[in-house]
């Protein structure tokens, strides 16, 4: 018994540096310190986008131009195939209505892109926060999931940026009921419709890690998925066409890189049917 009692507790440094032996008070204080780094990180970089306003608004405003480097693009591909095209040049104001709109939209925007170059960052420290808890193969899972997801919403972001919005500017921007209505866009409605068609092109491109944690639990199968290969392609297509502007070309450059990702969703849960039965 006198041993018992004279044993040496673990001192409060021994405890937080095994986490699976802290308290739910050390647990607390382990988020609230990685919640601490991860706005730190994040406001530096938001700090840094807010002072080169005039490199970062070069980029945010270039989809709106009719030179934009994407209908180079469109009309060099179609002038291969021995066409002659151009885009017509297009010119769409915009303007504030607010006194103080032109500030407070430079700082939401800078906020969100120094979350989003933060993202990389804030990935790896949620890692280190739930990595004690799992297992050395989960581990190694883990970051490579966490790799993917990321790759993927980047893919995605880059999708959106020289694709979906510049098109989606354009037709909508220039689009008209009548020659005595004239269209001024605003600053707002410009970085609203920006950072969303962003988020939502990002979470689309998911869809390959959606399918492996589906596939992991049994709730789809390969052979399910390459039955309604049909019908999945009509939902891309209603998908597409709901998060684009009624134009064909845009439906079009849109629907493919999504039906891509469905086939190589295929791909993933037929590997994970293969690795279950060889672990077997």
């Amino acid at each position: 018994m006198k041993q018992k009692r004279n044993a040496k507790k673990p001192t409060e440094q021994e405890s937080n540096s095994n986490p699976n032996q802290m308290t739910f008070g050390g647990h607390l204080e382990v988020l609230r310190q990685m919640l601490f780094r991860i706005l730190a990180v994040a406001g530096i970089i938001s700090i840094v986008v807010f002072y080169f306003k005039d490199s970062t608004w070069s980029l945010l405003l270039a989809p709106s131009e009719w030179d934009f480097c994407t209908y180079r693009w469109i009309e060099s591909a179609i002038q291969s195939i021995g066409l002659d095209f151009h885009f017509d040049e297009f010119h769409v104001e915009m303007i504030a209505t607010d006194l103080s709109s032109q500030f407070m939209t430079h700082i939401t925007t800078a906020v969100y892109l120094g979350l989003l170059g933060a993202s990389p960052y804030i990935l790896y420290e949620l890692f280190c926060y739930i990595s004690p808890a799992l297992y050395e193969n989960e581990r190694k899972y883990s970051v490579q999931v966490a790799g993917i997801i990321y790759v993927l919403f980047i893919l995605g972001v880059l999708m959106s940026y020289f694709i979906l919005f510049p098109i989606s500017f354009r037709f909508l921007g220039t689009y008209s009921v009548s020659t005595k209505v004239t269209s001024n866009i605003t600053l707002d409605s410009y970085i609203s419709t920006f950072a969303s068609l962003t988020l939502v092109m990002g979470i689309v491109f998911q869809l390959p890690v959606i399918a492996y944690f589906l596939g992991k639990m049994g709730v789809i199968t390969s052979e399910l998925l390459s039955k309604y290969r049909k019908h999945s392609f009509l939902v891309i297509m209603l998908i597409a066409a709901i998060i684009t502007p009624p134009d064909l070309m845009t439906l079009i450059l849109v629907s493919i890189p999504l039906y891509l990702l469905y086939e190589v969703s295929i791909r993933v849960v037929r590997r994970i049917e293969y690795d279950s039965k060889h672990k077997k």
